[in-house]
């Protein structure tokens, strides 16, 4: 068997665990019958590994009901917190949403996904996704977009060369025109989400940088796109988003 043949190997419990982990998540109370009509899997192999996650504490139910346990909360905040220069960004993100009256969020990019860290949201801001831990795609949101352009050069490739998703009318996904988009944010800074990833949501994207030039995770602030058609505000945001990047930046510097 090939290396590669091996690094794809996967253990199908582990997999079925996380299925029912992530089908909990998403409809947060659910029964055995449920998860197994759900799932498509015997009511047996559901209810052994519902009793082991319990038994782990992963999981907790109330009257025939599953639903998410705090225990996962140590997972989420151990892995918050395993970079200490994430949280200097934490304080930004609350600060640039304040001042705004936007929703503010740091992003940062594993395995060619962006992850929310830390989310904000100011008097004005609308509620929608991301929500802290919630996943997107790196070419259709401002954040993703400025880690993109900051990464090394084989590393944009290798994430261009895969599948690019439509997420709105307005994603991009032809790949020359989204390496001209990222030749543009390298130039002015910053880039921009035209509704690419929420229909009627506009956003800017700025990246965090170390003193090497490596991209550590990006900051970025959205809000209704008409709200962020008046170029007064346009302006204030961007000018805001870029002044607390660069403050982080140097608070990073200053803290290694």
């Amino acid at each position: 068997m090939s290396q590669q043949s091996e690094s794809r190997e996967t253990v199908q419990a582990v997999e079925t665990a996380f299925d029912i982990l992530d089908e909990i998540r998403s409809q947060n109370n659910v029964t055995l019958s449920d998860l197994a009509d759900d799932l498509s899997l015997a009511k047996s192999t559901v209810h052994r590994h519902l009793r082991t996650l319990n038994d782990r504490h992963y999981i907790t139910h109330k009257e025939g009901e599953f639903e998410l346990s705090f225990e996962l909360l140590a997972l989420g905040e151990a892995a918050r917190r395993k970079d200490e220069t994430y949280a200097l960004a934490e304080e930004k993100v609350e600060e640039l949403a304040r001042k705004t009256g936007e929703r503010a969020q740091f992003v940062v990019e594993e395995d060619g996904v962006g992850f929310c860290v830390f989310r904000a949201t100011g008097e004005h801001a609308v509620e929608t996704d991301p929500q802290v831990g919630s996943q997107m795609p790196l070419h259709a949101t401002a954040s993703g977009k400025s880690i993109l352009a900051f990464l090394p050069t084989h590393r944009i490739k290798e994430l261009l060369d895969e599948s690019l998703p439509v997420e709105t009318p307005n994603t991009i996904t032809d790949r020359d025109t989204l390496r001209e988009e990222l030749d543009s944010v390298r130039e002015q800074g910053y880039a921009v989400n035209h509704c690419e990833h929420i229909e009627g949501l506009t956003a800017f994207g700025a990246p965090v940088r170390r003193s090497d030039g490596g991209v550590i995770g990006a900051i970025s602030i959205s809000g209704p796109e008409r709200r962020f058609e008046d170029a007064d505000i346009e302006e204030e945001v961007r000018s805001r988003l870029l002044g607390t990047t660069n403050e982080l930046e140097l608070n990073i510097t200053h803290s290694q």
